[in-house]
Order: structure tokens, then C-alpha cells, then sequence
């Protein structure tokens, strides 16, 4: 019985904290939300010129601070994670990069095993560029 209670309140009340929670939102002024549009729109460029000079294939996120990274360069015959997936890549990443990511194949329907995910809202341009420098070893130590 107090677990049915507990999953009622989560599932059917869940959304009331959050509604309060967006009307204090809307009233922030818009230049609250311009400052964070500057502010993420800064960050994400920061990273994808980062990915871009270490040559990794990327989305360029429209709406959300997510970059999918095509790992299918890694992932061909005679190369380290061929027959790999996503997830065996992502763990191979931390122990020997020292970056975290998500494997993508956690937002697909499909059996999609050749992107990663990572994000850019990590505090501030010291953190974005030590992570770049840090995936810059990425195609030097795949070999």
C-alpha cells in the first residue's frame, strides 16, 4: 500500500512543484533569458570549435546543449573498436581520456551504436578546453 501511495504521488502529482516552479520562470525578465541564450550559445561554440580542430564529426545542436559525436571513424575494420559499441567506447573514453560521454545508442529506437553524447553546460571555458585537449589524444591512442 505505501509503495501504490508513493508511485500515485510521483506519477499524478509530480507535475505540481514543477508548474509553480515554471510560473516564477515566466516572469523572470526576457533579459534573463537572453543572458542564458549568450551564455549557452558562448559555451556551445567554445566546444564545437573545439571538436572541430581535433576533427571529430559532430551535430551542431539547435536547442539543447547536447553534441552527438560520430564515432563510426573508430569503429571500422583494423581499427581498436571495430565490432565495438557506443558503450564499450564511452568506457574505454573515461579510463584512458579522462572524458566522460553517453553512449547515443541510449536515444535510439533503432540499434545505433555509433555516436556519443556529450554536453557543453559544464562550468565555464577552463572545463570545455581542458575536455577538448583531453579528446585530442582520442586519435593518437586509437591506433
Amino acid at each position: 500500500e505505501g509503495a501504490k501511495k508513493v508511485h500515485d504521488f510521483l506519477t499524478v502529482g509530480a507535475a505540481a512543484p514543477l508548474q509553480e516552479a515554471a510560473v516564477v520562470g515566466l516572469n523572470f525578465p526576457q533579459s534573463y533569458y537572453d543572458g542564458l541564450t549568450e551564455l549557452y550559445t558562448h559555451k556551445r561554440q567554445v566546444f564545437l570549435d573545439g571538436l572541430d580542430r581535433i576533427g571529430l564529426k559532430h551535430t551542431v545542436p539547435q536547442g539543447s546543449y547536447f553534441v552527438m559525436v560520430d564515432i563510426s571513424d573508430f569503429q571500422k575494420p583494423g581499427m581498436r573498436f571495430h565490432d565495438k559499441s557506443d558503450m564499450e567506447f564511452c568506457e574505454w573514453m573515461i579510463r584512458t581520456i579522462g572524458v566522460a560521454a553517453v553512449p547515443g545508442s541510449s536515444f535510439f529506437r533503432e540499434p545505433v551504436h555509433r555516436y556519443i553524447r556529450f554536453h557543453f553546460a559544464k562550468g565555464d571555458d577552463r572545463v570545455l578546453e581542458d575536455a577538448i585537449s583531453r579528446l585530442s589524444k582520442i586519435h593518437l591512442l586509437q591506433k
